[in-house]
């Protein structure tokens, strides 16, 4: 009697496993029965999957798309994995279409991108490491510039660097970090606070007319290290002259021919450098040093704009150091979002 009552409650509409199931069954028969025998499924959606081919290419070949107007190729690098986003929606249109071409050239761009991006989605952090660093852009209209401060500090970053320091509020950020670090130095707008000592402090010429970056040497318990603090000019999107970074270009080509110059095998480079590291105009750097969220990270941190990340153009670079582990670290009062890594020094001796 009691399983007469149960069956009949599951035939009635109960939303067990098997009426789930069969319902599941009946869906997928009813689009396999409209695409069966429909002699345009293959006609169909040649648009779609012309669009499917252009994105694909677009992603392949990101290196080769001209700057000449507008700097479009690197408009197109710092937003680039945000293209895989128009997968599903081919994807999408290709099932309201009911086009197999669509679906079938959708496999394309799709197999690009994952490509390109995969291997950011799996976690490659380790343990170990002997020096961890952290930067952040503050943001000069940073409204509580003390708890920023102590909020980055509380990360445990043994060398921390901060970027577009307003003048004014230099001893705040002094103040609120004398307890966690004993040393520190500060040229122009951007500033370097250590657990270890610091020696041969010295403005990083980028071509700007005014100290935007700055050279130290840490002496870390494992061994000396080179750490560069930069904020590179900032980029804008203009209807009328496209993604301008002339000035940011020429900066990062500066900095490209110091880094080049160091002599001290272990460089770590801190910094907003207002580009991705797939945008070709910084390629002066990015070319000799390795992205520790791109080498150790997991996912993409994204850290500009810190209401809807969208891009990563605070960079932590290594050179000869080995990174071992790449985080984002949670908001502040700041537009951007402060980042850190655990890197392990490769060698005591210069």
């Amino acid at each position: 009697m009691a399983q007469q009552a149960y069956m009949t409650e599951t035939d009635n509409g109960s939303s067990g496993p098997e009426h789930r199931t069969s319902r599941l069954r009946r869906v997928l028969d009813r689009l396999a029965g409209g695409w069966r025998g429909d002699r345009r499924v293959w006609r169909r959606g040649i648009v779609l999957a012309v669009c499917a081919v252009l994105l694909a290419l677009v992603m392949l070949a990101h290196a080769h798309v001209p700057n000449a107007i507008g700097n479009l190729g690197s408009l197109i690098e710092t937003f680039l994995p945000w293209l895989g986003l128009f997968v599903p929606l081919l994807l999408l249109l290709g099932l309201l279409r009911r086009s197999a071409t669509a679906l079938i050239a959708t496999i394309l761009p799709a197999a690009v991108w994952l490509n390109l991006f995969g291997g950011l989605l799996t976690d490659k952090t380790a343990a170990g490491g002997d020096l961890t660093v952290a930067t952040h852009n503050v943001n000069a209209d940073n409204p509580d510039p003390s708890r920023t401060a102590r909020d980055v500090a509380a990360s445990g970053a043994d060398v921390l660097a901060l970027e577009e320091l307003k003048a004014t509020e230099v001893p705040t950020y002094e103040a609120a970090l004398a307890g966690t670090y004993k040393y520190h130095a500060v040229v122009g707008t951007v500033g370097l606070w250590s657990k270890y000592p610091l020696s041969d402090v010295q403005p990083v010429d980028i071509r700007l007319g005014w100290k935007r970056a700055m050279r130290a040497t840490v002496t870390a318990p494992a061994g000396r290290v080179a750490v560069y603090v930069a904020h590179l000019p900032s980029v804008r999107v203009k209807l009328e002259a496209g993604f301008t970074a002339r000035q940011r270009d020429k900066s990062a080509d500066a900095l490209g021919e110091a880094i080049a110059a160091e002599p001290l095998p272990n460089l770590v480079l801190l910094g907003d450098l207002n580009g991705t590291m797939n945008d070709r105009a910084l390629k002066g750097v990015t070319a000799q040093m390795r992205s520790t969220q791109g080498a150790v990270g997991s996912g993409f941190g994204f850290s500009w704009p810190a209401s809807f990340p969208m891009a990563r153009i605070d960079q932590i670079l290594v050179k000869g150091a080995e990174p071992e582990s790449s985080w984002t670290l949670p908001a502040t009062a700041s537009d951007h979002l402060p980042i850190a890594a655990r890197v392990r020094v490769t060698t005591s001796t210069d």
